[in-house]
């Protein structure tokens, strides 16, 4: 497909511009004449460039939902340090949570492609790199997530497991955790359409995602609208999906609680 065969010199940032350009001529008075004709059903060109775009639905997923994973379990285990009686784990806790997010995706994203082969000597794939790098920065919110959800356990509760003679971690494991992950599910949510939006940075680097895939298009058909509203309409299916999942979800636990 000649869209292939253009990437090379494709700048992840040309996007915006052509954008910004678009909306100039349109402010100035300009008649904009819509090109749906690159997406026609009809015709084999269009099924083309339709099947082209679709085709980054199962590379943004797959990076959305393992560093969702990911982070949850990063998160669970930061946020279990930070109520740790141990005061060098406490510590461990702020630091970890305050690093990562202060820190904004995209320079991190960069940081672990481009630096991690100079400083360490360890080149990951691309995929590999968005899956850390959204991992690691959302699991900082996570940390905080998971905090606060423990918290919201009534003392009752750990104060009977004390009375079993339960260790911490039994508390934590048996008593605590399951009654915090129902409060904290639709936080989780939330966290997970978060990442599903976010993993569209990965697109400087490479991953062959929706919004890479847009901007590849673009750059052999060069009709920027089109292209990137029907990009806004990936996402918006995808993210309206995830959300009525998480809400039934939340309505199926609620029932069993």
């Amino acid at each position: 497909m000649a869209v292939r065969q253009k990437v090379g010199w494709l700048h992840p940032f040309a996007a915006p511009g052509l954008l910004v350009a678009c909306g100039s001529a349109v402010a100035q008075g300009a008649t904009y004449n819509w090109g749906w004709y690159i997406f026609d059903p009809a015709k084999e060109k269009g099924r083309s460039n339709l099947d082209f775009l679709i085709g980054g639905v199962w590379a943004t997923l797959s990076v959305s939902l393992c560093a969702i994973v990911l982070s949850v379990l990063l998160g669970s285990l930061v946020a279990m340090a930070g109520l740790s009686p141990r005061r060098a784990l406490n510590r461990f806790n702020r630091v970890y949570v305050e690093l990562f997010r202060s820190v904004p995706l995209l320079v991190l994203l960069l940081w672990v492609f481009y630096g991690l082969p100079v400083i360490l000597g360890l080149q990951l794939t691309v995929f590999v790199t968005g899956v850390v790098s959204l991992a690691v920065s959302d699991s900082a919110f996570e940390a905080e997530i998971f905090r606060a959800g423990i918290q919201s356990v009534p003392k009752g509760q750990i104060e009977a497991a004390k009375s079993l003679g339960l260790s911490w971690g039994q508390q934590m494991r048996l008593v605590v955790l399951p009654q915090a992950v129902k409060v904290i599910l639709p936080a989780l949510g939330n966290q997970f359409v978060y990442v599903l939006k976010m993993s569209s940075l990965i697109s400087v680097i490479g991953l062959p995602e929706l919004t890479r895939r847009a901007n590849e298009l673009n750059v052999n058909e060069y009709r920027p609208l089109e292209i990137y509203t029907v990009l806004v309409a990936e996402y918006l299916i995808l993210i309206l999906v995830v959300s009525f999942l998480v809400r039934k979800l939340e309505r199926r636990m609620a029932i069993s609680h």
